[in-house]
């Protein structure tokens, strides 16, 4: 039997495998031959988790994607190939459901007989979404966990997934878990953090961090270290000793001011990006197409959060009628052997030590941003993770990128030519891949 090494893609919330195609081109081509000692690559994109369905939860998402998994490894050993090694990389909530993943496939005893290799999430919020001091922040962490259904209140570790009451991500989180026990178990861990312009998963919780050194220190179109040839991807970076002065902004309707105005990145995304004279219906139109914009979308999203409940009620029906037993049904048991004070530990406010990132190296300008206000389970999330033996930390800058999360996997190049932006750190990924 010809040895294999299996590397599974998993996308993020509304995904489908095409928003990996890029990565799995890539490293395709990268390891289109097979190693020396005849192990060839083969790429899984599972199917079974997408667009709609990533509202029933990491856990849900999970169970389908291990299953997808043993599938795969199976048909491949009927084919004549033993599935020898494993590597898993995961974007934005494909992260976490590849932290689930992992943590099924150990519990059943998976990596008894497979070497986990490298482990890699793109993007991905592990410590859940922090909440800003704005008031659009405070409308989305009211908001979220309504309309995202069981994937939105463990995006904002407002579920109480454990008998005990704690949210996933903590469970997740644990040294004493399976989920964190099964990572250790990787040779190479690395997570890859949008550094600037992601408002979808900013870099504290990409990135597993307490704060955002960036949130003050922002790049600015400057010329950023060269790592390894890309340059985006910065390996170490460093702010200036003495921070440079903050540039005076020109009075508004100056000549100065007018000069200044630069439109890298308009304000309408490129559907509706039109020339002149129809980009000005398109704006005088605005007043009318915003709100209308919005009601469909709170709708779009209320439905599928009751679409989503309703699955998941057939689910656990489905789950309480067969043999089959669920990860959370086992980790329930251990749940309840676990003495109170754990859980009051994880309510402390007391951050911690964390493991310090890498020395620095790059310019920066001072840019004031919002800091993000962490929730005590978000920092002990944070402060478990860090502990993870080998981990190491890539920062990503797309400076001319409005939002760089999309950009980050070149998650659609045929709609939009920016995000062939992030195909540099796409490369960089699948360099350092160990096959």
């Amino acid at each position: 039997m010809s040895p294999i090494h299996l590397l599974v893609l998993i996308h993020g919330m509304w995904g489908n495998p095409g928003h990996l195609a890029e990565l799995q081109r890539i490293a395709g081509e990268t390891y289109s031959e097979p190693t020396e000692d005849g192990t060839k690559l083969e790429i899984l994109v599972p199917e079974t988790n997408r667009e709609n369905s990533t509202y029933d939860g990491v856990d849900w998402g999970g169970e389908r994607v291990a299953k997808e998994i043993l599938e795969k490894v199976e048909a491949l050993e009927k084919d004549g190939g033993e599935v020898k090694k494993l590597s898993v990389t995961g974007y934005s909530l494909g992260g976490l459901v590849a932290r689930y993943v992992v943590g099924i496939l150990s519990q059943q005893g998976f990596f008894d007989k497979v070497t986990p290799v490298n482990f890699n999430t793109i993007a991905t919020p592990h410590i859940g979404l922090p909440r800003y001091p704005s008031f659009i922040s405070s409308v989305f962490s009211t908001l979220g966990p309504k309309l995202l259904s069981r994937t939105g209140e463990q995006f904002y570790c407002v579920d109480k997934w454990s008998p005990k009451g704690r949210p996933l991500l903590v469970v997740m989180a644990d040294p004493e878990r399976i989920f964190y026990q099964a990572l250790t178990k990787f040779q190479h861990l690395r997570i890859y953090a949008n550094a600037i312009n992601d408002v979808t998963v900013p870099y504290v919780t990409a990135a597993i961090e307490l704060e955002d050194p960036f949130a003050e220190y922002q790049t600015n179109g400057l010329e950023l270290t060269m790592v390894e040839g890309h340059r985006h991807v910065i390996k170490e970076w460093s702010l200036p000793d003495i921070p440079p002065p903050r540039p005076v902004k020109p009075r508004v309707l100056s000549r100065e001011w007018a000069s200044s105005i630069k439109f890298r990145k308009p304000f309408l995304p490129p559907a509706l990006q039109f020339r002149f004279p129809f980009n000005l219906v398109v704006y005088t139109m605005l007043p009318v197409l915003i709100p209308t914009f919005i009601s469909l979308v709170l709708v779009n999203f209320t439905l599928n959060s009751h679409k989503s409940k309703a699955r998941i009620k057939l689910l656990e029906n489905e789950y309480k009628t067969t043999n089959e037993q669920k990860l959370i049904h086992i980790l329930a048991e251990l749940e309840r052997e676990v003495e109170d004070a754990i859980v009051d530990m994880v309510d402390s406010d007391d951050p911690g030590t964390m493991t310090p990132t890498s020395s620095s190296k790059s310019v920066a300008i001072i840019r004031p941003q919002a800091h993000p206000i962490l929730s005590a389970h978000q920092k002990k999330i944070a402060n478990w993770l860090n502990t993870l033996p080998g981990l190491k930390k890539e920062m990503v800058f797309l400076p001319d990128i409005r939002n760089s999360h999309a950009t980050i996997v070149s998650r659609d190049v045929k709609r939009f030519e920016s995000h062939r932006d992030g195909e540099d750190v796409i490369r960089h990924w699948a360099k350092h891949l160990i096959i």
